[in-house]
């Protein structure tokens, strides 16, 4: 093996296990908000690690130029954090309540409070 496809094996391996992590985060953390940071933290980092190996795999390992996960991974790191943004929005406008155990609860407080009833 070359050191090119150590690189892109690597990044599938990272790809790999943040993905599981994220998905693992979605299930097991405990409220809506916390639910967020695994699949907009974690998963789109493993998915643009599998989404690189694929640019390096394609252009340099197979010598065709193949430009669309440059535009996969544009979109995802876009969409991502917009869409975790609008869903603590549409959570805070539902007054959705976070854990117990969260800290900062004054932050979600103020928010009602100049929110117009």
């Amino acid at each position: 093996m070359t050191g090119l496809e150590w690189v892109i094996a690597l990044l599938v391996l990272l790809g790999a296990i943040f993905v599981l992590i994220g998905s693992v985060a979605l299930v097991k953390l405990p409220d809506f908000y916390t639910r967020l940071h695994g699949p907009t933290k974690a998963t789109t980092l493993g998915l643009g690690s599998l989404v690189l190996a694929s640019l390096l795999f394609f252009n340099f390992v197979l010598d065709e130029l193949s430009l669309q996960q440059l535009l996969i991974a544009l979109f995802l790191f876009i969409t991502a954090p917009v869409t975790a943004y609008m869903l603590v929005k549409a959570g805070l406008h539902r007054n959705v309540d976070a854990v117990s155990a969260t800290k900062n609860k004054h932050l979600m407080q103020l928010s009602e409070k100049q929110r117009p009833k």
